[in-house]
């Protein structure tokens, strides 16, 4: 017995400036269910340049006030906020599955996330907060100390749109600095949500500013002399424009892009850990992760085996409304996405890629993709092998030995996540040391973070300091090193 959760009415959309919610001037923006398009969950008027030019000005008031109050207290409101979103899990959840894609049980996963992201920045005073260092001349200490970067512009994208922004702001709030927050314009319901609860755990005004709107929005941002620093999360083309444009004015940027992520399968795994972790890596969220599973690279000797395995998975795997419990698979975010990865996937057939598995989703509306599975004839360049299609694509190839399998996963412009399977450890350091990338699983999906360790990609995926754990101190703070002697 499956069960469906039923529909609601829209929300109106509000932008943040200076404490205040008020309505947007610009355009009208509409945000849909990509599962049933009729349905807007959200709708409203968008920020336009003024409002980012009040809302950088509200963030710059209110900065000096922000920063001179004591960390402890700044976790405050990230502990009271964490509480918020944890009580509305299951509500914005649903919004979340509906708005995004995402299944409930993914979505509500996500709020709770966010939540859990709060909840370890409000800690952050409990830790270190500087250090002291020895020094060569008698009756001196030499102390580091860290301040606020001030204000700080947090650009998110759309398919993790409580939790990604959840990873920004709280470690750039609790290290004291004031936010300008332009989320994704096709997910902006969970942004509000977000902003709601901060607001609701009592955060100052201007300490948080929401303009919700068009990309060009990011612009105006990233363009404004008050801006202090700026992290990102997208596209590598947005990212590598707005790091270009931060590094004429010289403002810091965290930015965090591309992935084209490998699961490495060898011949001594676990075929059936192996299989249900590539399944989850490739498939949930509809692969619409930065970190998912989009190649794979199989060892002669169980190749076959594997492919067959999965196949099966696959079979049973349904796809449709993702607020349907027995669903495992939504839509992707919007019909032109869809549209562009079904243009891929017709690119790669034609370049000689092999279809070894593709769903069913006949009957399903236009922003649903089939999960779909590509072999790639050895020593062929493909499409599917080398762009990123953000959905539920697998591009295969096999490699005969280890080493050629480890040189199949560095074969991409990117750098961010790898899963290698193997019941060998010497394997397993040989990966830790041969492959190329900010995040490494061994026996696990590709897919996934936890906020206490530093996040980020190696080559072309990142760019500027890692994001989570004390990475992130390292971006949104700057370190004043005292010499200190006394009179």
């Amino acid at each position: 017995m499956t069960e469906t959760i039923t529909q609601t009415d829209t929300v109106a959309l509000r932008l943040l400036i200076d404490g205040q919610w008020v309505e947007g001037t610009g355009r009208r923006l509409e945000s849909a269910s990509p599962t049933n398009p009729d349905h807007v969950l959200a709708a409203g008027g968008t920020a336009t340049a003024g409002d980012v030019q009040d809302a950088m000005a509200a963030a710059r008031a209110a900065a000096a006030g922000w920063a001179a109050t004591p960390m402890a207290e700044r976790g405050g409101y990230l502990s009271r906020a964490a509480a918020i979103v944890s009580a509305n899990a299951d509500a914005w959840g649903t919004e979340l599955a509906r708005e995004e894609g995402k299944t409930f049980a993914e979505g509500r996963g996500e709020v709770l996330r966010a939540a859990q992201i709060l909840t370890y920045y409000s800690a952050e005073s409990d830790r270190l907060a500087g250090e002291v260092f020895s020094s060569p001349r008698r009756g001196e200490r030499i102390l580091v100390t860290r301040k606020p970067l001030g204000v700080v512009g947090v650009i998110t994208p759309f398919n993790f749109p409580i939790a990604i922004p959840a990873w920004k702001i709280a470690p750039a709030l609790v290290f004291g600095n004031t936010v300008v927050w332009k989320p994704a314009s096709t997910v902006p319901l969970l942004a509000l949500r977000l902003a709601e609860a901060l607001v609701g755990a009592g955060l100052p005004a201007g300490v948080l500013n929401l303009v919700i709107g068009p990309g060009s929005l990011g612009n105006e941002i990233v363009n404004h002399l008050d801006l202090d620093g700026l992290t990102f999360t997208g596209s590598t083309g947005v990212g590598r424009m707005l790091a270009a444009a931060a590094a004429g004015s010289g403002v810091p940027i965290q930015a965090e892009m591309g992935g084209k992520n490998a699961s490495v399968v060898l011949d001594d795994a676990d075929l059936e850990l192996a299989t249900e972790q590539v399944l989850f890596g490739a498939f949930r969220s509809t692969g619409q992760k930065c970190t998912a599973t989009s190649r794979l690279v199989l060892q002669d000797g169980i190749a076959d085996a594997f492919l067959d395995r999965l196949a099966e998975r696959l079979a049973q795997w349904q796809t449709g409304d993702p607020t349907d419990s027995a669903v495992h698979m939504g839509p992707v975010v919007s019909d032109s996405a869809a549209a562009e990865i079904r243009a891929g996937i017709q690119a790669a057939v034609a370049q000689g890629a092999i279809p070894r598995f593709e769903g069913d989703v006949s009957g399903l509306g236009p922003a649903f993709v089939a999960p779909t599975v590509l072999e790639i004839p050895a020593g062929e360049e493909n499409i599917a092998w080398r762009d990123e299609f953000f959905g539920p694509v697998l591009a295969v190839r096999r490699a005969a030995t280890t080493e050629e399998a480890f040189a199949l996963a560095n074969d991409s412009e990117y750098g961010l996540s790898c899963a290698v399977f193997t019941q060998d450890l010497t394997k397993a350091l040989d990966a830790m040391e041969t492959i190329d990338v900010g995040i490494l699983h061994v026996n696990s999906e590709s897919a996934g973070a936890d906020p206490h360790v530093p996040f980020g990609g190696a080559k072309k995926s990142g760019y500027g300091p890692k994001e989570q754990g004390a990475a992130a101190r390292e971006f949104f703070t700057h370190t004043t090193t005292v010499y200190l002697r006394g009179a």
